[in-house]
């Protein structure tokens, strides 16, 4: 058994037991807090731990939270676990759009009249300064991106690659950062790489990876195996049978 293997094997039988000290915990807490907070969210770890362990929210006197940021964190939970649900399955454009819609259901964007949960944008974005790809055009991208994607082996810079395509395509109108991390923690255990999670504190570093890609993969690089060793540590402390 691969430490990625002993992994997923924890995350699953901790996910089961309802257990809430260990890997299982620290996963869905910090991956939830630190990609909710990347995109703007005001929760803290602590209003993190509290909605994973009781679905109920401490707050401080003088806090100001936001329905939405509680609605998403909740739905992060679930979507990782649908994650862990779809590992046996090759990645597809219904997976992708299932992660959207377990993301933001019930959310305010959900009421907006041309905003799609589970589907492709209607309208066009923007990343930054950076224009993502037109509406009218998504579709197509998706499965080209999804094809080329899918009949070879990939290694650590693909799945970067891969996350760099996804989010200039930017296919949903909001929660694409989101999606898009999901899908890259999801793809390093299909390929026995091991995942990882951008903290909130490493957000310019991540941005900047993005945006530059093209002319420095270090970036991104670099950024993401800092990452990975901060999750190493945590897995040769919580995963029985682990070895980096």
């Amino acid at each position: 058994m691969t430490s990625v293997e002993a992994l997923v094997t924890c995350l699953r039988s901790e996910r089961q037991r309802k257990y809430k000290s260990g890997i299982y915990y620290l996963t869905q807490t910090e991956f939830a807090y630190n990609s909710n907070h990347i995109e703007g969210s005001k929760l803290t770890r602590r209003h993190t731990e509290s909605l994973f362990t009781t679905r109920t929210l401490v707050a401080d006197a003088g806090d100001i939270i936001r329905s939405d940021d509680v609605t998403e964190t909740v739905n992060h939970f679930r979507a990782f676990d649908r994650l862990l649900d779809t590992l046996d399955e090759p990645l597809t454009e219904t997976i992708i759009k299932t992660f959207h819609r377990i993301l933001k259901a019930n959310t305010s964007d959900a009421d907006l009249p041309y905003f799609r949960v589970g589907d492709y944008k209607t309208v066009a974005n923007i990343v930054g300064d950076r224009e993502t790809t037109p509406p009218e055009d998504v579709p197509e991208a998706m499965v080209h991106l999804l094809a080329h994607y899918n009949e070879r082996a990939i290694d650590f810079d693909d799945l970067l690659t891969f996350h760099v395509r996804f989010e200039r395509i930017h296919p949903f109108q909001d929660g694409n950062g989101r999606v898009g991390r999901l899908i890259l923690f999801r793809e390093c255990l299909r390929n026995d790489i091991l995942p990882f999670i951008i903290d909130a504190e490493h957000r310019d570093f991540y941005c900047r990876g993005l945006y530059y890609y093209d002319r420095e993969p270090g970036y991104l690089r670099d950024t993401c195996l800092s990452a990975q060793d901060h999750y190493t540590a945590a897995c040769q402390k919580l995963v029985p049978g682990f070895s980096a």
